[in-house]
Formats: C-alpha cells, structure tokens, sequence
C-alpha cells in the first residue's frame, strides 16, 4: 500500500490529537477521512465551542446526540457525524458494527407520556444490527429492532422491527426486498 506524504502529515499533525481526544474513534489510520477535516469540522465545534461535549466519539456540528451514555456503538459507526442527525437516546440505542447514516436521520429512543409531557415511557432500546444503510431522513421509532444486513430506505419511518437481509422502505417502513 502506497500512502501518500500529505496523509502521513495529516496523521502526523492531526492524528495523533484525534486519536487522544475521542478515545472511542475506532476507523482505519489511512483512507477514510482526512484527520485535518475531524479537527477542524468535529473537535473544534464539539470540544471548544461546547456543541454536544459529552460524547465521546464525533459529532457533526450541526447534528445533536441526547443522552450519549445510553448509547452501546461498534466499530465503524459513529451515531451523529453526518449532517443534520437527531439522535435521542433516553431509552438506550445499541448499534452494531458498520452502521451508516445518512443526513437528517432521527432516532427516537423514546415518547412523552401523553399525561405528562415533561416525563419519557419507558420501553425497550432500539437496536440496530450489522451492516446496517439508513438513508438520509428516515426516522427511527423507540423499541424497534433492525436485524444485520439491511437497508432502510430515504423518508422512512420504522415503526416496527425489520428482518435480517433485507430492505425497507415506506411510512410506515416495510421490507420490500430480501438481500
């Protein structure tokens, strides 16, 4: 593998800072994102302008992460780096490995009491498998289980679990293809 002088910088300069600042980043040292870009686009909004500050991996500056200790993540995902992201995890998300989302996803861990609105009911977390594709503004309701293997389509909304090696689309989401 043939790396290029400006990506061993990169990694000389900003890696390093990087690696040390979000101990959970867990992506290839070369290839996938310029290190550069996460200091400047992720740190700087997220460590010292104070935007989402108790997460510990990178969050996009104009995305929001509610409750990031209820949230259990793989490798090769990082809930809220993309644009425009909600994530709310008050009822506690776990996401497998290789999971992707696209812009403007909304992850919904749990609703308001309908008595109440200042109290969540409680359910069970939202669990996402492996190899798992959201496209861009989907929104995915509380309790839902994603099965390993699966796309779900742009504009859905997942009300109800979705099996392994599939894709789903629609509102509300069902599977419309097997993998």
């Amino acid at each position: 593998m043939n790396i290029k002088l400006i990506n061993k910088l990169d990694y000389l300069f900003f890696g390093h800072f990087i690696n040390w600042a979000y101990p959970m980043y867990k992506r290839p040292k070369y290839g996938y994102q310029h290190y550069y870009i996460l200091f400047f686009h992720y740190w700087i909004p997220q460590k010292l302008f104070r935007l989402n500050p108790k997460v510990k991996w990178p969050v996009h500056f104009t995305s929001k992460v509610i409750s990031p200790q209820n949230i259990t993540k793989g490798v090769n995902c990082d809930p809220g780096d993309g644009i425009n992201t909600y994530i709310q995890a008050n009822n506690g998300i776990i996401f497998g490995n290789d999971v992707e989302l696209g812009p403007g996803v909304k992850i919904i861990s749990s609703n308001h009491d309908s008595q109440d609105y200042s109290l969540h009911i409680k359910c069970n977390p939202i669990n996402i498998g492996n190899n798992v594709w959201i496209g861009a503004n989907a929104v995915i309701l509380p309790g839902v289980t994603i099965g390993d293997n699966v796309v779900i389509g742009a504009g859905s909304v997942v009300t109800k679990d979705i099996p392994s090696n599939s894709v789903a689309v629609g509102n509300p989401c069902m599977k419309i293809k097997s993998l």
